[in-house]
C-alpha cells in the first residue's frame, strides 16, 4: 500500500479494479481547509487519462509491473514477434498492444515488455536509437547558422526532423521518447 502523500511520477497503483500510472501529481495546501493531492492518472490497459484528487492519508495498493528484456524479431503484417533471450520463448503481439513504440526499433533490437499479472500492456523501446537515414533532401553548403531542419526518413520508416547538414546515408542518434534528432554517429 502506498499513501497519496508518497505519490511520485511513474508509480503504478490499483484503483477501482484498474491499473493506473501516475503521470502528474501536485500537493495542494489551500489556505482554508485540508491539504489534498491532485493527480493525472493514465489507465495502462486502455490508455485513457483521468484526473483524481486524494487526501494525503488515503492509501492505494501499489500495482506490481514486471519489465522483461526481450528481442524484437520481425513483423509479419499484423503481428509483431518477440523472443525472450533467456528461455527462447516467443510471443506475438498485435498492433493495438504495440502502438507506435516500435517506430525507432529495428529487427533484433532489445525492448522491455511491461506486463501485469502475465498480460503484456506496453512495449518500451530503448532510450536512444542509432538509425541510418534512407531518404532526405540534399542540404546546402554554409546554411548552418539558422538552425533550420528538414524532414528525413530513417531505416524503420519513421520521419525525423534533422539539421540541414545531415545527408542521406548518415547514421544519426534519436531520442525514442520524443523522436528528436540528437547527433550524428
Amino acid at each position: 500500500m502506498i499513501s497519496a502523500g508518497d505519490f511520485r511520477n511513474g508509480i503504478t497503483i490499483e484503483l477501482e479494479g484498474n491499473i493506473f500510472q501516475i503521470i502528474e501529481f501536485q500537493h495542494v495546501k489551500p489556505g482554508k481547509g485540508a491539504a489534498f493531492v491532485r493527480t493525472k492518472l493514465k489507465n495502462i490497459k486502455s490508455g485513457g487519462v483521468i484526473e483524481k484528487t486524494f487526501r494525503p492519508t488515503e492509501k492505494c495498493p501499489q500495482a506490481r509491473i514486471d519489465r522483461k528484456d526481450m528481442q524484437y524479431l520481425y513483423s509479419d503484417g499484423e503481428l509483431y514477434n518477440f523472443m525472450d533471450v533467456e528461455t527462447y520463448d516467443q510471443i506475438a503481439l498485435n498492433e493495438d498492444a504495440i502502438g507506435d513504440a516500435l517506430k525507432f526499433v529495428k529487427e533484433n533490437d532489445m525492448v522491455k515488455m511491461c506486463s501485469h499479472n502475465g498480460s503484456v500492456f506496453a512495449v518500451e523501446p530503448p532510450m536512444f536509437a542509432e538509425l541510418v537515414i534512407t531518404e532526405t533532401e540534399p542540404g546546402f553548403k554554409g546554411d548552418t547558422a539558422t538552425g533550420a531542419t528538414k524532414p528525413a526518413t530513417v531505416e524503420t520508416g519513421a520521419l525525423v526532423y534533422v539539421p540541414l547538414f545531415v545527408e542521406q546515408g548518415d547514421t544519426i542518434k534519436i531520442d525514442t521518447r520524443t523522436g528528436e534528432y540528437l547527433s550524428r554517429v
